[in-house]
């Protein structure tokens, strides 16, 4: 009795599946896209091209030298903590750096705010929009 060799199966293409889930997927974000509302084509945003910007008032603002100010008055690392908890934000500080502050500077004074007690520091940065 002589031995066959057994028959090779053809194994089937694992990506086209996922070929066909990704396709799927393109259709329905197309759909959903479509049927997502526009904005009206009579609205006109608002433009802050003009727009005077200044810190908001209970935030900490670092000086280019490294010294910290609240509400126009010098403040150390614990007054700035303290008062940022007194606030609406709980811990999280804001802090607004003059963009002459040295990299350095910026991240040390923001791990001595974290040593102090704030569970966050948010940095407040200006947005330049080109048009």
């Amino acid at each position: 009795m002589p031995l066959t060799k057994p028959s090779r199966r053809t194994q089937s293409e694992p990506t086209i599946a996922l070929i066909n889930i990704v396709f799927l997927m393109l259709v329905f974000f197309m759909i959903a896209g479509a049927l997502a509302p526009t904005l009206d084509e009579d609205i006109r945003l608002i433009s802050t091209a003009e727009l005077e910007g200044r810190a908001p008032p209970d935030t900490t603002v670092l000086r280019a030298d490294g010294t910290l100010f609240l509400r126009g008055e010098v403040v150390t690392v614990q007054q700035a903590v303290e008062a940022s908890m007194l606030g609406p934000n709980g811990a999280d500080l804001r802090l607004v750096a003059d963009r002459e502050v040295p990299a350095k500077t910026l991240m040390s004074r923001v791990a001595e705010l974290r040593g102090a007690g704030a569970e966050s520091v948010w940095l407040v940065t200006e947005r330049g929009l080109e048009q």
